[in-house]
């Protein structure tokens, strides 16, 4: 079971996020930065990385500080630090999120369905 061996719970709260809950997280946030591009950013960044600066902006802020986006809100997620029972921080919000904008990493995971950006810095994205 993904997630047991990191101490996780096999299901219910606290358990190892699934593919669809992710999915539906990343969505969400891809429509809300895009939107937030569209009225705001496009001019400055163009409409191919005004989204991306704007979702960006958003999973570092967000993640690092209340350990979820938008999106995971919604979807009932949290990125969880594994070596404390504290926020993300800053400078793993920083490097998750700019693994995460570089999408291979993100889509290469290992038996507990953590992405080579939740590895590096550390996390786990968990049923809240």
């Amino acid at each position: 079971m993904p997630g047991v061996r990191l101490g996780l719970p096999a299901a219910g709260r606290g358990s190892v996020a699934g593919w669809g809950r992710r999915f539906l997280g990343l969505l969400l946030d891809w429509v809300v930065a895009s939107l937030i591009a569209r009225v705001f950013v496009n001019g400055l960044l163009g409409p191919q990385f005004g989204p991306l600066a704007v979702f960006a902006l958003m999973h570092v802020l967000l993640v690092s500080t209340l350990g979820t986006s938008l999106g995971h809100f919604a979807a009932g997620l949290v990125v969880r630090r594994l070596d404390a029972p504290r926020p993300v921080g800053l400078l793993r919000g920083v490097y998750r999120t700019l693994l995460l904008c570089l999408v291979i990493p993100a889509v290469i995971s290992d038996a507990d369905r953590r992405g080579l950006h939740d590895k590096g810095a550390q996390t786990v994205v968990v049923r809240r």
